[in-house]
């Protein structure tokens, strides 16, 4: 049998390629974090002000939140810069990692404020203090909480596009924000219909639970992607992609692996090819197939493809015509899913075929 080679995708220029500052994708990406931080600032200032207008211990729960949410942003803002560096001798696979890593630092803050919400909510609980200008600290909030609710949804729809996660998690840390706003005004506009302050001290303690169980969220998704937890969603996005483009000579696909690092995919996965295929033709199947997941994920991808050549036990379901190594016909292809792509293959697990007639190409 021959030995499979693999044949990892070209490297990048350091300067200008896709991991670089100078791209297109990494700068829109710096710019709405930079956008957010600046914005964060001012909010956060604006909610001080409502609370030294009205003393209610609700409005300083969210401004005790908008602290955390400036220090993530800014935290934020590192890490997406750092991320952005090309991968170099100590970092072969970049170094995306670290998004993961400040998500996980802006849950466990978002937590750690919320300790200091129920603190102040239960603080008013026992002991209500009457509220000054409430109207005005009412529509200050209603005002931020429109603001905060714009900038959660752009960096939300930024950082999907771009497949970032610390840009979608600090966008629906700001939502997260928007909730505990919506519900605060509720519940303060109950203390101004009803007289009774204590539920001022109310609303902030159930704030307070509600952003100390999105904290905690935000850190288990955190700690899923430093481990590299399998991404069913990412999984079947690459299946499908190798069904579209599937070849006759690609006779089957197996052990696949795929994670991400920051806005950059890698993936990789054994490829069985023709045994009597010539080692340059091998070679061009590998670089078309890298060719077609740069193009998928916008030049973030990077793949590594093991190829093995077939034995007897592939015949059944390749689709490979005519072939001199056959020892038995065609049956149905194999079918292409999740499932069986991350197994070891037709060699250790029983064929799942397709329906459908083999796909004949040529």
């Amino acid at each position: 049998m021959k030995s499979p080679i693999a044949f990892p995708a070209d490297a990048k220029d350091a300067t200008g390629g896709v991991g670089s500052t100078r791209t297109p994708g990494v700068r829109r990406n710096l710019n709405a974090m930079l956008i957010a931080f600046v914005a964060g600032f001012i909010l956060m200032a604006v909610k001080f002000f409502a609370y030294w207008l009205t003393g209610s211990s609700a409005i300083l729960s969210d401004a005790l939140e908008s602290i955390i949410n400036v220090a993530a942003a800014a935290l934020a803002l590192g890490s997406l810069l750092l991320s952005a560096k090309p991968p170099d001798a100590s970092h072969p696979y970049g170094h995306g990692k670290i998004e993961y890593f400040s998500a996980g630092v802006e849950g466990a803050l978002i937590a750690l404020a919320a300790l200091g919400i129920l603190k102040a909510g239960i603080a008013q609980i026992i002991d209500p203090q009457p509220l000054p200008h409430l109207q005005v600290g009412l529509f200050i909030l209603a005002a931020v909480a429109l603001a905060n609710l714009a900038l959660g949804v752009m960096l939300i729809r930024v950082g999907t596009k771009a497949r970032s996660l610390v840009l979608v998690a600090d966008g629906k840390h700001l939502l997260t924000d928007v909730y505990s706003s919506v519900g605060i005004f509720v519940g303060l506009v109950l203390v101004v219909l009803t007289g009774r302050y204590w539920l001022d001290g109310a609303v902030a303690c159930v704030t307070g639970a509600y952003i100390v169980i999105s904290g905690i969220k935000l850190v288990r998704q955190s700690f899923l992607g430093l481990m590299d937890t399998a991404d069913p969603v990412l999984l079947e996005e690459i299946c499908t992609v190798l069904v579209k483009h599937r070849k006759q000579t690609w006779i089957d696909v197996h052990r696949l692996r795929a994670w991400k690092s920051g806005n950059r995919v890698h993936l990789d996965f054994h490829l069985i090819l023709p045994g009597d295929l010539p080692l340059e033709a091998g070679h061009r199947e590998v670089k078309d197939l890298e060719r077609i997941f740069e193009t998928h994920f916008k030049g973030l991808a990077d793949v590594l493809i093991h190829l093995d050549p077939c034995t007897d036990q592939e015949c059944p379901v390749c689709a490979n015509d005519p072939c001199g190594l056959r020892s038995e016909p065609a049956a149905q292809n194999r079918f292409w899913n999740v499932e069986t792509v991350t197994t070891d293959g037709t060699r250790t697990s029983p064929p799942c075929r397709d329906t459908r007639p083999v796909n004949r190409i040529g």
